[in-house]
């Protein structure tokens, strides 16, 4: 927000320093300073505000999550400029007045005391910085892969929440009794303050689940009252060691908002869920049954488990209808009977004011239970025939489907798994392998990656269209401020070079990519291009004045150190907060004040020491092309179609 505004007052304060007696007035030199740099500063935060506009592209929770932000810094930034162009030079010729003198703070006269000497040093051996700066391109290209990538960092939202999942044919008073014997284990851990369970559904049916599954929510003490140099993760291997003395469960671990916002956004509880799709149940069973099996021994696979298709008991009546027919007696008056021992019969109705309840007759659940009682309930026929009803019917209790999820139209079968200890992309992408590589999966039948990971590749697809886009917008932005595509290339290198440092960042941080990461390169563009801008731009000018190509450069360079290292101080010095917080939301933010400052590092060197190399290059060969031109006209319309 204040680059514009920087390199304003740098320049006032440079000029009005060397002012000397006959000279314009201080307001005449700060309205000529000021239209010096109005132009690259005028550019230069259009591109800041350009880099932004992939981030409004964005969808799903990374749009909700990073687009206001992103529309705060583009009203900001405009804001900003408008007032860089106006009120700051209207301030200095208030401000600045009496005679300026260029006093450079002491950490200012040691670099550019450290500076100048290299600089020449480096104009020696150009080959040197050059080749420094491929062998960092290369490093970051090999350094990446091995980074791997997350959707989002995770919030530590400093609670638990545990998925206990049982049979399907448990009871409510038994799933009630396991919930108990779990929270009682739980509450053995010092760190636990209180545990909540959920079992069911509520009656707004907003979050349907039946008995035999239940949320656990564990709050948590503040970390500064747990165990020395205990993790949230060894927390939750404590808890895993204490639930396994619970038999008849399985667990799933999360945060309370991290369980709900999985389910809202891509229908699962986990972080990853492999969904299969197809049309037999029984295939799709024995299918999800092999990938579990393969994946099981997946690095970084936590809490792995199949969604429960079957298990739930069933009575099944198979009517003899010859056997019916000799007695005289319908399926509907049989299957009424049935009905009425399990859902109940109404037999009358009582009235309590205006109110009015049915009486319902039906079995006791101890009958209910028992499928011999079942057998012998009495069936009463129209022609006054009473028989039992196992002598018209085969009764049976199987297992039956606990339920069949359809998805796109089709049934599909989900495996769900948390991933802790790696990240997301890398554990998919070897469970992948393995799939394909182990299991055929029938004609017909199909897989897809769900949950966090299907938002990770549709946010990455989607930046892989805009960025591209924004990075040619910004190349003719600055065709457009140079009327060079040489000096548009020159100063368009340090996005590269600012990717570089924003990679080894990371990886120096033991840090994923991740859209927060990737939003912090979004943002590091803009301040890498600025300095090229602001160091170019016055290298031009000297020329213009008929300064020599090498004096020009080394002057520019020289002259424009205080404004870069201001401009890139003032950002890394912003994030670093950011970069070293702790507290809620940190762990979204550290990736991306990461990238930010590991990026300025590498971006602002090139500009300091490799960019005037590459700017003196591309000027001689261009002096050399216009020396050797032929001067007879016709060879010289030859040469320029060609």
């Amino acid at each position: 927000v204040v680059d514009g505004a920087v390199v304003m007052v740098e320049n006032f304060v440079r000029r009005l320093s060397h002012r000397k007696e006959g000279d314009p007035a201080p307001s005449s030199i700060v309205l000529a300073s000021a239209i010096e740099v109005a132009r690259p500063v005028a550019f230069a935060v259009a591109i800041i505000i350009i880099v932004y506009l992939p981030i409004l592209s964005l969808t799903g929770m990374e749009g909700k999550m990073f687009r206001p932000m992103a529309l705060t810094v583009i009203f900001a930034l405009a804001g900003a400029l408008i007032l860089s162009l106006t009120y700051v030079p209207a301030a200095a010729t208030v401000l600045l007045k009496k005679r300026v003198s260029e006093k450079e703070p002491r950490l200012m006269h040691w670099a550019r005391a450290i500076y100048a000497p290299a600089l020449r040093w480096t104009f020696r051996r150009r080959a040197l910085p050059l080749l420094s700066a491929l062998f960092l391109c290369a490093g970051a290209a090999v350094v990446f892969p091995f980074l791997g990538a997350e959707f989002l960092p995770k919030l530590d939202e400093g609670a638990i929440a545990i998925q206990s999942v049982r049979l399907p044919s448990v009871s409510l008073e038994q799933a009630l009794k396991m919930n108990g014997q779990a929270e009682a284990a739980i509450m053995k851990l010092p760190e636990v303050t209180t545990v909540v369970s959920k079992t069911g559904a509520a009656e707004l049916a907003t979050d349907p689940m039946g008995p035999d599954v239940s949320d656990v929510f564990v709050m948590l003490r503040d970390r500064s009252e747990w165990r020395p140099g205990l993790t949230k993760e060894a927390l939750v291997e404590e808890m895993q060691e204490l639930l396994r003395g619970v038999p008849g469960m399985n667990y799933s671990f999360s945060q309370p908002i991290e369980l709900r916002v999985n389910e809202l956004i891509s229908g699962v509880r986990s972080d990853v869920a492999v969904k299969l799709f197809g049309d037999d149940m029984e295939k799709l069973r024995q299918s999800a049954g092999e990938i579990v099996r393969v994946i099981s021994g997946v690095e970084g696979i936590e809490d792995l488990r199949l969604e429960q298709t079957q298990g739930l008991p069933q009575l099944v009546a198979k009517f003899d209808r010859a056997a019916l027919a000799r007695y005289g007696i319908t399926i509907a008056e049989a299957a009424a009977t049935l009905e009425s021992a399990f859902g109940g019969a109404a037999a009358g109705e009582v009235f309590e004011g205006d109110r009015r309840f049915d009486v319902v007759v039906r079995l006791e659940e101890k009958e209910r239970a028992d499928i011999e009682s079942v057998k012998r309930l009495m069936v009463h026929g129209t022609n006054g025939a009473h028989v039992l009803l196992e002598d018209v019917a085969d009764i049976r209790l199987v297992e039956g489907p606990a339920q069949v999820s359809r998805e796109w139209g089709s049934r599909r079968i989900g495996i769900e798994f948390n991933v802790r200890g790696r990240d997301i992309k890398s554990v998919v992408e070897d469970a992948r392998k393995r799939i394909e590589s182990e299991i055929k999966i029938p004609q017909g039948y199909h897989l897809e990656w769900g949950g966090t990971f299907e938002h990770l590749e549709r946010a990455s697809a989607r930046l892989m269209i805009v960025v591209p886009l924004a990075l040619a917008l910004i190349f003719v932005l600055l065709f457009m401020a140079f009327g060079s595509v040489t000096q548009a290339a020159l100063v368009f290198s340090g996005i590269p070079f600012a990717i570089v440092g924003g990679v080894f960042a990371l990886g120096m941080r033991g840090m994923p990519f991740s859209i927060s990461a990737g939003v912090g390169f979004i943002a590091l563009f803009g301040v890498a291009v600025l300095n090229g801008v602001v160091m170019v731009s016055y290298i031009n000018t000297l020329r213009k004045h008929g300064t020599k190509l090498e004096d020009a450069v080394i002057e520019g360079a020289e002259t424009r150190l205080r404004p870069v290292l201001m401009t890139a101080l003032v950002a890394a010095l912003g994030f670093i907060p950011m970069a070293l917080s702790h507290g809620a939301g940190a762990e979204v933010q550290r990736p991306l004040a990461t990238v930010v400052i590991g990026g300025l590092v590498t971006s602002t060197l090139l500009t300091l020491f490799l960019l005037p190399i590459l700017y003196e290059w591309g000027e001689r060969r261009a002096e050399r092309i216009k020396v050797d031109e032929p001067e007879d006209v016709g060879e010289l319309e030859d040469v320029k179609e060609t």
